[in-house]
């Protein structure tokens, strides 16, 4: 019965629901995407002084796409204005 209840109310929203959904799914995946090339950019050009590559991949690993996030807006403009790549 809740199932035909939840279902009569999903369609009483006719296709309303639906870039919603997509929207979300969208976000989803552009977090992920930015979290690996983030995680990848790191791994590969990051240097290895005072342990800077370990930190970075730490805190990208444990923060997830926030972590990617403040590594693109904060690390590195830093490391390319410092190391050129």
């Amino acid at each position: 019965m809740k199932e035909l209840v939840g279902l009569l109310a999903l369609s009483s929203l006719g296709w309303l629901w639906l870039p919603l959904i997509l929207i979300c799914i969208t976000v989803v995946i552009a977090a992920k995407v930015l979290w690996i090339w983030m995680l990848i950019d790191v791994l590969i050009h990051e240097t290895d002084e005072s342990n800077m590559r370990l930190l970075w991949t730490l805190v990208i690993i444990f923060t997830h796409w926030l972590g990617a996030l403040i590594y693109l807006l904060v690390r590195r403009p830093e490391r390319i204005r410092k190391l050129g790549r």
